[in-house]
């Protein structure tokens, strides 16, 4: 514990080295304090009478150096960061007023005024827009024509390839001459087969053309349908989005009331964890409370003792006239102690002036508090009549819309009098360029006491921003109605009049407004002077708190890590008591085994001869279970010696255990009969284990020449099987690849035409696009030139003068837009102002609530104080009235202690005994559970050895039963491969029989050849013709490889449930003579398969022209739910933003509060570090009372010693006992 608590004065020694006593050395000597003061132990350090104390205060100073780096640290770190943020708002305010600036010298140049007239006028960026996108389109177009172009030329070089392989395969035709009358036959069946898909083909096209035309209208009526739904959906999707803005705006409500509801919340928390702390600080004075009356009671007790000793003290009178030269001793001490009563009494005079001084610090701040409430009161005066003012402006805007109204009344006589109001406009424009030199003056003054103010921006930018705001409404509407008075001629004085008055008003109201501002700012800057330095005699009152409540958490932690130490003692001690016991308990059970084990012993020696004679009968067959065996009899021979070394101790104790023996030997003789049991089953088990072995054995042998001869007979077999397999394998082969060839040759034609089909439509579909994309060119080109057209004829007409109607309905529109903005910005100030107040009222509640608080911790404070001070008061009265009659009582003690110290020593010579027997028996009843368990051990190895044979039985009787079930299998096995022998036998005779046959039809064949290469010619020719028509449709070749790829999977997995067939074929293989039937048979499945693969591919067809009509119709789907997201993102991104704006607004909330919580967090600490301090120098006064306690007795002592002196006649006097040390525990 000493390292850990004073690490803090010398850490590097603590974290070096490992060793307690040392780190505590170290500790010592950093702190500088004397060698004769301390001593240090194995486990503790001793100190001399007030040393602690210093300890204490060096490491409260070193504490508290380490608190006031790190805060500096901090606070340095905030200001900075602080610093920075206002630099970079310094930056953006300049560039914000230079834009404004600029913007104020725009708005009055009148070519801009024109240009923001006649820009929503203008038609020709929105051509351009369309041009732009349509040459976009043009150029997606020719991107994707490239690219069928490269398709298009992949496909001739596959087509080349394919025509090489085709010459390739004819090669071989001619090369292998073969069984050719069947391919013969197929050719005819495909031609006859290819003239009717060619005439279903021109069918299926004309089919289509048709279908195409009426898909062109049906699309063509779908387009007006889609323009017509467009308009409706625009109207839907206007009136949603008015709907989603009302939704968002009634959130954006919700969230803000939510976030105050949580901000409630948040400090009714804080409320509550400063009532659970109160509550827990007056439990613990109530404790105090409970202590102190326990050491009333004990005073009282003290009390009482004293009148049973002023009766002895009757009987001694005569001896005190001898003793009064010891009084003057006596009276020294008691000197002493009034000199350590005034020392308290001093340490409490002090207390009461801290207390005095705090009450005072208390009665300032209230003061403080008071003066900035008035000062609140008087800014929430100053922004009410900022709001009726804003009023005032909302009434003349209200006005000047009136006179504008009237002024639109005038318009017609306006136009007659125009030349002579210019001259007037000139004039009004001169003296507008006055007032605005003016402005920009004020602007530049403000500019420069936002300089001065930097702090006070945040605050002053709303209302400056609001102010702004309404000047710039007021010029504009102002400049507007001047214009507008140029277009009215019969009311021109008198209006002329009117707007001079209003001018010389309007400048009068914002001279006023300047002046309230710069008030306001005055006032504002005073207070922020005022509540820095509130904030920070806060602070120091915070830290203060802090201190004191470390102080109190310190304290808490000692006291409950004593108590958590006595509670583990007294375990402790339990725990030892209950393991006495139990010890006590266990020797007793040791002594009765032991008489037990010698029992066993004896009759184990008796039946190991047995037990040797039946184990050499069984050592050629079980080697290991002789060894386990040899192992046993030696833990024996070793337990025997054992045993005959114990007998001498156990002889000792025999005759205080016999009768406790009786009771325990009947399990031991149970025990012995089960274990006689085990072993005679293990015996049995090892004899009939043997007889199965050598059975085994036996049978093994036997079925191990038996398997030999199986398998010489079986690679026999399977030699002849596998030529066999060869043979028909190798004939199946060349069926397979003729039927491949016929097939790959089919699904080419099929592939090539339906490519031709998709070119021919692409082609048309293209066609029909590039005509409609110029018409829409033409279209576009016409509209611009008419666009054009007009665009000049306004532009004359705005020449002209007839931009008069336009000028007055944009001015309208934009006074009313203004005076919306304008009403916004005051409901948002309103709001604002109101929130602001809400703010202010809650940190007045908070700030009551904390005063409230503080003035009760005090006056607890106070109380705990007032009673320990009467506590201390009775407790000297007290312990002065009890020294007295406490010094004869000691003396008593004295002689009693030596006494006891005698009693103690001689108790203490017999527990050395007892506990020297005790080891000696402990260490021979280890040795017996020792032999024990080598018993118990040897025995589970038996066990094991036993179950491990019964294993090995099983495997052995499974391995033959399972070489059985291979004899009869590989028996079978054999009368199979005879039969399959013979059967191929018969059937090679018959393959030669076959190959004759077919070197006759092979001449036949050759025939056949001319035939066909004949036939193959004319193909070449379609072959031309078919290249041709693939060049010029060569734009879908993707789609028909796609389905070409599909159509060849099909047919592959036809060709595999083919040579599934002749698999089985192969199994079946008892009659050759029935291949032809079957190949004919498998023929005409084939010619079956391929009039439903056309039937399939028709199909197919229909199914893609479906896809491709849903696949339109998802796009146009697409289409629209594109421009749905490209209106719901620009919805959502202005949400973003305002919920940006929101998150702003709520996150300077949320700093403002933040700071309030710190700086009511400080506060809090500092008053708990007041707490510390006042609790730390209770504890002074208490050790200080401890040492005046220590000297009274010291003082009883030598009054003792004079009395004994005295009462043996000699008159020398006892010298001063040495100081005392209380031990700290290191670890």
């Amino acid at each position: 514990m000493f390292p850990f608590r004073y690490k803090i004065l010398n850490p590097t020694a603590v974290s070096k080295e490992p060793d307690p006593k040392k780190c505590a050395t170290h500790i010592l000597e950093a702190s500088g304090l004397d060698s004769e003061l301390y001593r240090t132990g194995h486990t503790k350090v001793f100190f001399r009478a007030g040393v602690l104390g210093q300890m204490e205060e060096l490491r409260d100073d070193r504490l508290g150096k380490i608190m006031t780096w790190l805060q500096s640290w901090v606070r340095g770190y905030l200001s900075r960061k602080e610093f920075k943020r206002l630099q970079e708002q310094r930056l953006a305010l300049q560039v914000v007023q230079r834009n404004l600036r600029k913007y104020l010298k725009l708005r009055t140049w009148p070519w801009y005024k024109l240009w923001q007239k006649v820009k929503p006028l203008l038609n020709v960026t929105r051509v351009e827009d369309e041009i732009k996108k349509l040459e976009e389109k043009a150029a997606k177009a020719q991107e994707a024509f490239e690219r069928e172009e490269k398709a298009k030329k992949e496909l001739e070089a596959l087509y080349a390839k394919l025509l090489a392989e085709k010459t390739d395969l004819l090669s071989q035709l001619e090369s292998e001459k073969g069984s050719f009358g069947d391919v013969q036959e197929r050719a005819n069946k495909l031609q006859a087969q290819k003239s009717d898909l060619e005439s279903q083909l021109s069918e299926t096209q004309d089919r289509l053309t048709q279908e195409e035309d009426a898909r062109n209208q049906l699309f063509q009526q779908k387009k007006k349908l889609e323009q017509e739904i467009s308009g409706f959906k625009k109207d839907v999707e206007d009136l949603e989005l008015s709907v989603q803005k009302a939704e968002q705006d009634r959130a954006s409500k919700d969230h803000q009331i939510r976030n105050l509801n949580d901000e409630i919340a948040h400090q009714d928390e804080l409320i509550n964890k400063l009532n659970k702390e109160k509550k827990l600080q007056g439990e613990n004075g109530q404790k105090l409370s409970e202590e102190l009356q326990a050491a009333e009671d004990k005073v009282n007790h003290l009390n009482k003792v004293k009148a049973k000793l002023e009766q002895t003290l009757d009987e001694l009178e005569d001896s005190l006239e001898r003793e009064k030269k010891l009084r003057g001793d006596v009276e020294k001490a008691k000197r002493k102690v009034e000199g350590d009563l005034k020392l308290t009494q001093e340490a409490v005079a002090d207390l009461e002036r801290n207390k005095k001084e705090l009450e005072q610090t208390i009665q300032r701040k209230d003061k403080e508090i008071s003066s900035l409430s008035a000062k609140l009161e008087d800014e929430q005066s100053v922004v009410g009549k900022v709001q009726k003012q804003i009023k005032e402006l909302q009434a003349r805007i209200e006005e000047l819309e009136e006179e504008v109204e009237a002024e639109r009344q005038a318009r017609a006589k306006a136009e007659k009098q125009r030349a002579d109001l210019a001259r007037e406009l000139e004039e009004l424009g001169e003296r507008l360029e006055e007032a605005g030199g003016a402005t920009s003056a004020q602007i530049e003054l403000n500019k420069k006491r936002e300089a001065e103010l930097a702090k006070l921006r945040r605050d002053l930018e709303e209302t400056n921003i609001q102010h702004e705001g309404t000047l710039a409404a007021l010029r504009k509407k102002h400049n507007d109605a001047v214009s507008e008075m140029g277009e009215q001629i019969d009311q021109l004085n008198k209006l002329k009049a009117k707007a001079e008055r209003d001018r010389g008003t309007i400048y009068n109201e914002l001279q006023q407004t300047r002046g309230a501002v710069d008030l306001i700012g005055r006032e504002k800057a005073a207070q922020e002077k005022i509540s820095k330095q509130l904030g920070q005699q806060l602070n120091d009152v915070q830290g203060k708190l802090d201190e004191t409540n470390r102080t109190l958490n310190d304290f808490d932690a000692a006291k409950k890590k004593l108590s958590i130490e006595n509670g583990d003692l007294l375990r402790q001690l339990e725990e030892a008591e209950s393991q006495v016991s139990q010890l006590s308990k266990i020797k007793v059970s040791l002594t009765t085994q032991l008489e037990d084990t010698k029992r066993l012993a004896d009759e184990e020696a008796r039946e190991r001869a047995t037990l040797l004679g039946k184990f050499r009968n069984l050592e050629h067959d079980l080697d290991n279970i002789r060894e386990q065996i040899e192992e046993e009899a030696e833990a024996k021979a070793d337990i025997q010696r054992q045993l005959s070394k114990a007998n001498a101790d156990a002889q000792l104790w025999r005759s205080k255990y016999e009768s406790e023996g009786v009771a325990r030997s009947e399990e031991l003789e149970e025990a012995k009969r089960k274990l006689q049991a085990r072993l005679a089953e293990a015996e049995e088990t090892i004899e009939a284990l043997n007889q199965k072995v050598v059975a085994l054995e036996k049978t093994k042998q036997r079925l191990a020449t038996e398997v030999e001869d199986l398998q010489l007979e079986c690679d026999r077999a399977t030699a002849i099987a596998n030529a066999a397999e060869k043979k028909q394998k190798a004939f199946d082969k060349i069926i397979g690849e003729w039927k491949l060839k016929v097939d790959d040759l089919a699904a080419e034609l099929d592939a090539s035409q339906k490519e031709c089909r998709n070119y021919s439509t692409e082609l048309f579909r293209l066609k029909g696009a590039y005509e409609e994309g110029q018409e829409q060119l033409e279209g576009v080109r016409r509209e611009n030139k008419n666009l054009a057209d007009e665009v000049k004829d306004l532009l004359d007409q705005i020449g002209e003068g007839g931009r008069n109607i336009h000028e007055i309905e944009k001015a309208r529109k934009r006074l009313e837009a203004e005076k919306d903005e304008l009403q916004a910005a005051l409901e948002e100030a309103e709001a604002a102002l109101e929130q602001e107040e809400n703010k202010v009222l809650r940190s007045q509640l908070e700030l009551s609530q904390v005063r409230q608080e503080i003035d009760r911790r005090i006056q607890e404070k106070e109380e705990e104080f007032e009673n320990t001070r009467k506590n201390h008061q009775r407790a000297l009265d007290s312990m002065q009235a009890s020294l007295e009659a406490e010094a004869k009582g000691k003396a008593e003690a004295l002689r009693m202690k030596k006494k006891l110290e005698a009693d103690i020593n001689e108790l203490e010579i017999a527990l050395d005994h007892a506990n020297k027997a005790n080891a000696e028996a402990q260490k021979t009843i280890k040795r017996y559970q020792q032999q024990l368990k080598d018993t118990q051990t040897a025995l589970e190895e038996e066990q094991r050895a036993r179950d491990e044979a019964r294993e090995q039985l099983g495997i052995s009787e499974r391995r033959a039963n399972a070489l059985q079930n291979e004899l009869e299998e590989s028996r079978t096995l054999l009368e199979q491969a005879d039969r399959a022998r013979r059967q191929a036998e018969q059937e090679l005779g018959d393959a030669h029989e076959q190959l004759n046959e077919l070197a006759a039809q092979s001449a036949s064949l050759s025939a056949a050849k001319r035939k066909l290469e004949g036939e193959l010619q004319t193909l070449h020719a379609d072959l031309d013709e078919l290249l041709n028509e693939a060049k010029n449709s060569e734009e879908k070749a993707k789609k028909a490889m796609v389905d070409a790829a599909r159509l060849a999977d099909e047919l592959r997995a036809e060709q595999d449930h083919a040579q599934t067939q002749e698999k089985l074929r192969k199994a079946l293989e008892t009659q050759i003579k029935d291949l032809q039937v079957r190949l004919d048979e498998a023929e005409a499945n084939a010619l079956k398969g391929g009039k439903k693969a056309i039937a399939k591919l028709e199909q197919r067809v229909r199914e893609l022209e479906n896809e491709l009509d849903g696949e339109q119709r998802r796009h146009a789907d697409a289409q629209k739910n594109l421009r749905k997201s490209e209106r719901r993102i620009k919805e959502l991104s202005f949400q973003a933003e305002e919920d940006r704006k929101n998150h702003e607004r709520m996150q300077d909330l949320v700093d403002k509060l933040q700071q309030k919580i710190k700086t009511y967090k400080r506060q809090i600490e500092e008053a708990e570090e007041i707490a510390a301090l006042n609790l730390a120098k209770f504890r002074k006064a208490q050790q200080e009372l401890e040492e005046a306690e220590e000297r009274a007795d010291m003082a009883e002592q030598a009054i003792t010693k004079f009395r004994a002196k005295g009462r043996s006649g000699s008159a020398a006097r006892g010298a001063s006992p040495a100081p005392t040390r209380k031990p700290i525990a290191l670890d």
